[in-house]
Parts: C-alpha cells; structure tokens; sequence
C-alpha cells in the first residue's frame, strides 16, 4: 500500500528547493516536464514508505543543487571561459571493466576525472575559490566509509575521490539515466527513449566547466555505458572527443547488471517485493540491447579512428597494455610519472579486492538463451572481442 503522507507535487518541491537555496532561477535548460515524469514513476512504482521519502528528498536535492548551478554560471563569468578539450569518453556495455579502465586512466596525474564527490556536490561552496577543499567533501568521505562492507560496494567500490559517470551530471537536468533503475520503470522509461540528448550533454559540458573551473585539469576521462545511447550527440557538443569501448560476453553481464540494479532499487526504493522481478530482469536486459544497437549504429557511420576497443579480459590480464594502446590511438604522451602512477594504481587494485559479487540469472525472470538470442547481433559480429 502507498504511503499517501509523502506527496509528490512538483510545484510543492520547487518551493521547497527555493526555500532552501533562496535562489529561484532554475536556468534556461527545459527541466519540469521531466521532474514531474520522474515524479510521477516514483510515485507510481515505489511502495515503501521510507523509500518514497528518499526518492522525495532527492528530488529535492536536485532541484537545489540545479538553482545553486544555475547562481554559479550567474556569478563566477570565468566557468563559461573554460576549455573543455579533446575528452575521451569510455563507453560499453555495464560491468564490462569500463569503470576498472577509468580509475586506472584517472590515476595519472595529467588525467581529469569526474570525481565522486564532485558528482555529489558540482556547485561551488560560497566565496570558494578554485583548488580549495570543500567543506562538504569530509562528510562525504566520512559516509562513504560507512558503507564499506555492503552489498553496492561489492558490486561497485566508490570513495569520494572515485571516478564516477558523468551522465550522472544529467540528473540536475531531470533527463537522462538518473541512479539507472528508474530507466526500468515506466513513465520514465518510455519518456525518456524519446528524448533528444543534445542539450543535455550541453548543460554537462556547462557543470564540466564549473567544475574545472573549480579544480583544474589537462586531459579529461569519462565513463558511462549510457553514452552509446549519446555518440552522435556527444560529437556535436564535443566535436573532439573520442571513444575506448569496452566489450564482454553478455552472458556474464546481462545478470551482473540485474544484481547491481537490483542493490540500487534496494538502497533508494526499499522494499520492491510488490514488483516484478522477471519483469524487472527482461526491462534490463532489453535497455542494454537497444543501448548498445543504438551506439553500433551511430558509430557505424563514424571514422575508426575515433575508436578504441578492448575486451573486459584484456583489461583484466593487460591493463597497461590496455591503456597503451589507447594513449598510442589518440596520440597522448604517456609520461614516466603517469605510467608509474597507474602501475601503482594496478598493483593496488586487484580483481576482487572489494569482494566477490555474485548473481543468479533465473531470479531475474531470464534464460542463457533468452541472452543468447537478444545480443546475436553483437556477439556474432566478428569485429568486437567479447570473449572472457
């Protein structure tokens, strides 16, 4: 039964977010139309009354942040001045090592990621000033070290200075992936298939500037599996970036990624028992798949050479070689510093050092050959290493 004491009314969170902030300007980028579908699939699809509140209170939470942006790129002209450069996005099906590949790129010096924290917290603190630490970034590592031995941290290990997806930028939108289980759910799953993601990677390339503005960096690194949704779109707001894709069975990943999804719903939504879980498991395995039939198509019409491959097994048996191979492609100097730092960086992080993540494919409502089916188109093309 829904809690019907945790209200959803869009006009009662943007007063809300305003009364926090004292700002009401939420900037030029369209966004209502997108919090009340957002809304309206919390509403809708969770049950739990603690997790409807947490689902309230994010909301809210982006609605603020969104209004102190918005005052930043007002008050500080410098961020618009900002050259974003070149960015390499690292792309993929999920847990096919693209966040393995990005902390260790990011663990070179002249490397820029977007960092965890950052993720959390893009707006500057008031009167900050670029390099300074943010008063709310020991918080968050305080938090953050509380949630060590969970279930998410098995599946996905993050500290403050994490490099995180960047199309997390695009909550503060009311667009995109948002946390990744919402795109599961419907209104939000069909609403957002529909979308034009243009503007939206030009309001992330917005935040990228305030927030090298705010901690410069030379060369910047960014990872989602979304973006194959985005490459084309992603090209016209960075007419210079360029692609490391990463490849692996989805046998391994299509219940890799049920289980991760399943913690995430978990930890914001609470009690989901009232859902469909085979339900659930066949929406997950069919975004992936249009996902990546999407990001093949797109970049079928692109030059190669805007592209790296790599499969999660060779990462994982080479990962210098690996980045080698990427730094050769696009032309990067790979410096004696930065070669060491990612070495240390390797030597540090071995597979499962954050503890075993384990799945079972059936209670996602899916079959070996339900996967086998739906991913033909990618696992017969002889052009992508996929095997592990």
């Amino acid at each position: 039964m829904t809690d019907s004491s945790v209200s959803y009314d869009a006009d009662a969170l943007i007063a809300e977010a305003k009364q926090q902030t004292g700002f009401d300007d939420f900037g030029d980028l369209p966004f209502r139309e997108g919090l009340e579908v957002l809304l309206e699939t919390y509403d809708r699809n969770v049950k739990d009354p603690e997790g409807r509140q947490r689902c309230r209170d994010r909301a809210v939470m982006l609605l603020a942040t969104r209004l102190k942006c918005e005052n930043a790129f007002k008050t500080i002209p410098e961020i618009a001045e900002q050259k974003i450069e070149a960015p390499v996005f690292v792309t993929g099906l999920p847990r096919s090592g693209t966040s393995a590949l990005l902390n260790l790129l990011v663990a070179a010096p002249d490397n820029r990621g977007l960092l965890q924290w950052e993720v959390q917290f893009p707006d500057p603190w008031p009167d900050s000033v670029p390099g300074q630490e943010d008063p709310r970034y020991p918080y968050l590592v305080k938090a953050l070290e509380q949630t060590r031995n969970s279930d998410f941290a098995k599946i996905h290990y993050i500290d403050a200075d994490t490099p995180e997806e960047c199309v997390l930028l695009h909550a503060y939108a009311f667009d995109g992936v948002q946390l990744g289980f919402e795109i599961m759910l419907e209104p939000y799953r069909s609403w957002l298939l529909q979308r034009d993601l243009e503007p939206l990677y030009a309001y992330q390339k917005r935040l990228m500037q305030m927030l090298n503005w705010r901690n410069p960096g030379k060369q910047w690194m960014l990872k989602a599996p979304a973006h194959m949704w985005g490459i084309d779109a992603i090209l016209k707001v960075f007419p210079d970036a360029r692609f490391v894709w990463c490849h692996r069975d989805p046998q391994l990943v299509v219940p890799s990624i049920n289980s991760m999804n399943k913690v995430v719903m978990g930890m914001y939504a609470g009690d989901i028992s009232h859902l469909d879980a085979g339900e659930i498991g066949r929406a997950v395995m069919e975004w992936y798949a249009m996902s990546l039939e999407q990001g093949l198509a797109q970049r079928e019409k692109l030059p190669p050479e805007l592209f790296v491959d790599c499969s999660q097994r060779e990462f994982v048996e080479q990962p210098m070689a690996v980045v080698e191979k990427v730094y050769k492609a696009f032309g990067l100097a790979l410096s004696d510093e930065s070669r060491a730092a990612m070495q240390a960086h390797v030597d540090a992080n071995p597979k499962g050092k954050h503890g075993k993540h384990e799945y079972n494919l059936a209670e996602y409502g899916l079959t070996e050959a339900m996967i086998a089916e739906r991913f033909a188109f990618y696992t017969g093309d002889a052009r992508w290493p996929i095997s592990d």
